[in-house]
């Protein structure tokens, strides 16, 4: 019988977010995988868990190199709890690699849910959360991310982005051109720590802001782009809509595609093909 591979939650910043699950795994692991042994040190310490299993190091510049012998502590039947500094592992965090091999192992992978900055970031910052999307890091060098948010301009979506103090005021100046300066967005700061901070603004707002140097951790959400009306034809309209009904849609479900489409409103849309039907 192989052990299981367990994806813990840490805490963003504040140690009682971390609920009795998380606890329990850590003090009955056979194996600890962390990012930092000293956080998991203090982590214990002031959750009052005796952490009596194995620990070993597994961040970026070790991950390959450790996987064989976590593979084979799980082919034995063990128990390896993942854990990185905060938030879920694997997400713009080391754990993806570990997921992997034990999946393709047909090791049993599960997790003990806790905060991410993602969602936390999300539901503070004011902008929609009904639909969004994470672009991790932003590319270091330049000229890809301005290449990168470039491609990003006509994302509707709420995007969520991580970024490193030190490059913020350079990523929202960027984000800015790209986007457009008066595109609302939210730097959110040292979430669930003391020194929280959530600036909301639009992106040249941000970056003027941000020019003055920035510390902790970031998550920064920007909205998404607002649907530009398209000039068509009324016939050009309904020929739109009949597209989508051969290929199978319903005629409500066509013209709300067409309205996504275009960004017309629903009415122009529908009256459109009353109009196109034969007297």
């Amino acid at each position: 019988m192989t052990g299981r591979l367990v994806l813990g939650g840490a805490p963003l910043g504040q140690p009682g977010d971390v609920g009795p699950r998380l606890r329990q795994v850590m003090a009955s692991a056979d194996v600890l995988a962390v990012e930092d042994t000293r956080r998991l040190h203090r982590l214990a310490t002031d959750l009052e868990v005796t952490v009596t299993g194995r620990v070993v190091t597994f961040h970026e510049s070790v991950e390959r190199a450790r996987l064989p012998g976590l593979l084979a502590a799980l082919a034995d039947g063990a128990t390896v709890l993942l854990l990185t500094d905060a938030g879920m592992p694997s997400v713009s965090d080391p754990g993806y690699t570990l997921v992997r091999a034990a999946v393709d192992a047909g090791i049993e992978v599960t997790s003990v849910p806790g905060p991410t900055a993602v969602t936390t970031a999300l539901a503070v910052s004011g902008l929609p959360v009904d639909r969004f999307c994470f672009e991790g890091f932003l590319p270091r060098k330049a000229g890809e991310r301005r290449a990168r948010l470039a491609g990003l301009a006509d994302e509707r979506r709420t995007m969520v982005f991580f970024e490193s103090p030190h490059r913020l005021a350079d990523a929202l100046a960027d984000a800015a051109e790209a986007l457009g300066g008066d595109r609302a967005a939210a730097v959110c700061r040292e979430l669930t720590k003391t020194h929280e901070e959530v600036r909301r603004g639009s992106l040249a707002e941000l970056a003027a802001w941000a020019a003055d140097g920035v510390r902790g951790e970031i998550t920064v959400v920007v909205a998404g782009a607002v649907p530009r009306p398209v000039s068509l034809s009324p016939a050009e309209l309904a020929a739109l809509v009949a597209e989508e009904e051969a290929a199978g849609a319903g005629r409500k479900d066509a013209i709300r595609a067409v309205v996504t489409r275009t960004g017309l409103p629903r009415r122009t849309v529908y009256d459109a093909v009353v109009a196109a039907k034969p007297s």
